[in-house]
């Protein structure tokens, strides 16, 4: 007879595990852990955890955990920003910012913004922004770069080999590299904390 799953103890221990040691436990440790005599229960166990979306498998079919393993925000509909619609809370899914925000994780990095260059993009002054190293800049994004030494947060404009970086604040005049200018990455998410 097959052993009954409690799924809210096995997402606990697996969290447990998965915060202490910041992976997930091999299919021995899994067995261990649960007590699962072979390593079919096991097998059997993780394929319920992936049809309830507590795991999942990449693209080399190795098991890799899910927002709801991660401690992800529950995710629960949406909201109209207009008018006034009725809504209902409906759990639509669980979220992780991280996962959400962050395509590409090993090239990403946070930057905390200091002055008010680009209060007109939406970007304010003690802000996070979540930067991509390595993606080729475009006009009209918005880059960290070094202009002649000095690091900067602007938009980013190119004109046949023309280079200008702009201000999202009237009070700041276009900057164009005399020497240099070294991209160190565009910006591709906002952060902001209300207190």
């Amino acid at each position: 007879m097959p052993k009954r799953i409690d799924f809210p103890a096995v997402i606990s221990r697996l969290k447990d595990f998965y915060e202490s040691r910041k992976r997930l436990p091999s299919f021995s440790e899994i067995q261990s852990l649960f007590g699962y005599r072979s390593k079919g229960g096991v097998s059997l166990l993780t394929d319920h955890l992936v049809k309830r979306g507590i795991l999942k498998r990449d693209s080399q079919g190795k098991l890799v955990p899910t927002p709801a393993l991660e401690g992800g925000i529950k995710l629960l509909g949406t909201v109209q920003a207009g008018f006034p619609s009725p809504a209902e809370e409906e759990l639509i899914d669980t979220l992780s910012l991280d996962e959400f925000l962050i395509k590409n994780p090993q090239a990403s990095y946070l930057v905390k913004v200091t002055g008010d260059s680009m209060v007109d993009a939406g970007i304010m002054p003690d802000d996070l922004v979540i930067v991509e190293r390595g993606r080729q800049a475009r006009h009209g994004d918005i880059v960290i770069a070094q202009v002649d030494g000095e690091w900067t947060m602007k938009y980013y404009e190119k004109r046949g080999t023309n280079v200008l970086l702009r201000a999202a604040n009237k009070k700041y005049p276009p900057i164009e590299p005399k020497a240099e200018l070294v991209i160190g990455g565009v910006v591709v998410a906002n952060v902001r904390k209300y207190k």
